[in-house]
C-alpha cells in the first residue's frame, strides 16, 4: 500500500505509475495552471494528468519546466478528445499535445471518452504511438465494463489504465473488480464529488478520529482501494493537504462504511448517454 507521494504502482507493462497526482480539469491557462503545477511538484508529486480539451497543456508544461524538475522523475498525463478520434487524427492530436507540452514523450496516453464507432480506430493509433516509444503507457477514461470488452476483442496491446468518475457515492464495484481481472489500474477522476462529499458526517467524523479533513479520508479510501487518484486544487495549501494521506490507515470497518455512501450517482455525464 502506497506509504508516500513518490510510491508507483506497476502497470501491466512494467511502467510504475504513481498513485497519487495532480489533475488539472477546469484549471485556467496561464498563471493559476503553472503556479498549480510548480507548487504541486515542489511539494514532492510526480503525477500530472491534463487532457487536451481542458485547454491548459501549455500552462503544464511551462510549469514543469519552472518546477526544476527532471523529466524522467516526473509522470505526465494526456487525452485525445472526442473531436479528435480515429487514427490518423489521433495521431496528429498526440503531436499537438506533445509541442504545447513542450516534451519529447508522455508518460500516459488515454481515449477520452469511449465514443462510439471511433474508439477502435483510436486505440490502433495509441498502439502504433506506444510502439513507437511516444508514450510509455496506453490507457482509456470513462470506460463501462461492456466498452472494455469490446475493445480487448479487438486490440492487440490491453489498456493499461481506466481513468473513471469514482468517489463515495460512484464506487463502481463490478467496474473495480473486473479491471483488476483485468490488470488493468483503475484511475479516480473527480474523486471528491466536486467537494460535495466534503460535507457527509460519516466522513467527517473518521475524519476526527485521525485529526484528518474530509477530502484526506476520502482520498485515503481511494489509495486503500487500490485506485490510482488525482484530485484537482489550485490552492498551494491544499495541495500539499491533499497529498498528507500517507501517515494513516483507515480499517475495514471505516473503508465498508464509507463504501456503504454508495448511490450510483454521477457528477460527470454516464459514458452511454455523453452526447458527443
Amino acid at each position: 500500500m502506497a506509504s508516500s507521494l513518490q510510491d508507483t504502482v506497476t502497470l501491466h507493462n512494467g511502467v510504475r505509475m504513481p498513485w497519487f497526482g495532480l489533475g488539472v480539469f477546469k484549471v485556467e491557462e496561464g498563471k493559476e495552471v503553472i503556479d498549480s503545477v510548480k507548487n504541486a511538484i515542489q511539494t514532492g508529486y510526480k503525477s500530472i494528468d491534463t487532457a487536451a480539451v481542458y485547454g491548459n497543456e501549455d500552462g503544464v508544461g511551462q510549469g514543469i519546466r519552472e518546477s526544476g524538475a527532471a523529466r524522467e522523475d516526473l509522470f505526465i498525463t494526456s487525452k485525445v478528445w472526442n473531436a479528435d478520434q480515429g487514427y490518423n487524427s489521433t495521431l496528429e492530436a498526440f503531436q499537438t499535445s506533445l509541442n504545447k507540452l513542450g516534451l519529447d514523450y508522455l508518460d500516459l496516453y488515454l481515449i477520452h471518452w469511449p465514443v462510439e464507432g471511433k474508439y477502435k480506430e483510436t486505440w490502433k493509433a495509441l498502439e502504433k504511438l506506444y510502439k513507437e516509444g511516444r508514450v510509455r503507457a496506453i490507457g482509456v477514461s470513462n470506460f463501462h465494463i461492456h466498452h472494455l470488452k469490446d475493445l480487448l476483442e479487438h486490440a492487440e496491446i490491453k489498456p493499461m489504465v481506466n481513468q473513471v468518475e469514482y468517489h463515495p457515492h460512484l464506487t463502481q464495484e463490478e467496474l473495480l473488480a473486473f479491471c483488476e481481472g483485468e490488470s488493468i489500474q483503475l484511475e479516480a477522476w473527480s474523486p471528491l464529488k466536486q467537494g460535495e462529499l466534503l460535507r457527509d458526517e460519516t466522513i467527517k467524523d473518521i475524519g476526527k478520529k485521525y485529526g484528518k479533513s474530509p477530502a484526506q479520508i476520502i482520498l485515503r479510501w481511494d489509495l486503500q482501494n487500490k485506485v490510482v487518484t488525482i484530485p484537482k486544487s489550485v490552492n498551494e495549501e491544499r495541495i500539499k493537504a491533499n497529498a498528507d494521506v500517507f501517515d494513516f490507515q483507515l480499517t475495514d470497518q471505516e473503508m465498508n462504511q464509507i463504501s456503504s455512501l454508495n448511490k450510483n450517482e454521477r457528477v460527470g455525464p454516464d459514458p452511454d448517454d455523453f452526447d458527443f
